[in-house]
């Protein structure tokens, strides 16, 4: 799936001098190479990065709502609603109004999805094993580490909170 937003941010993150943001620049390159293996992966399956997470929360929930889904994974409504439009034509999930509020629609895995579950998290250890193949056991723990802290981080930062008012 094209992108042109992870263009954008991947001449930015080229065009940033270490001065400038070296920790910040390193993690838009790291993303982008990310996505870009967790792709070339998925598409084994017939998914696109992302698709393999609502599958992933559906199996671990059950039948879930859209909006539920939209929390869930934090991103913008109308992205959760392509995405389950895709999986859903690819025929991994179906959608059904909720029989106690008709404005609901849930969202569940079909038998294909279900299907799917054991080689989709064979693919995504493979992507685990990938992702940090030149790191040791212990580089590897710290690694994780320091990314739960910087998530800790940027998630606390005034700027992260739609409460604080952005001017501009």
């Amino acid at each position: 799936m094209h992108d042109e937003t992870d263009e954008v941010c991947a001449v930015t993150a080229s065009m940033l001098g270490i001065e400038q943001g070296p920790v910040s620049s390193a993690i838009v390159r790291v993303a982008r190479a990310h996505k870009l293996l967790a792709g070339s992966l998925l598409t084994r399956l017939g998914l696109y990065p992302g698709q393999e997470i609502v599958l992933m929360l559906l199996a671990e929930s059950g039948s879930t709502s859209q909006r539920d889904l939209v929390n869930r994974l934090g991103i913008h409504p109308s992205t959760v609603t392509k995405t389950v439009q895709r999986l859903e034509r690819a025929g991994f999930i179906c959608r059904t109004r909720s029989s106690r509020d008709a404005r609901v629609m849930l969202v569940e895995l079909t038998e294909a999805g279900s299907g799917l579950l054991d080689r989709l998290h064979g693919v995504w250890a493979e992507l685990e094993e990938q992702t940090v193949a030149g790191l040791s056991g212990a580089e590897r723990a710290e690694l994780l580490s320091l990314l739960e802290r910087l998530e800790r981080s940027i998630s606390t930062a005034p700027a992260a909170r739609p409460s604080v008012a952005r001017s501009g």
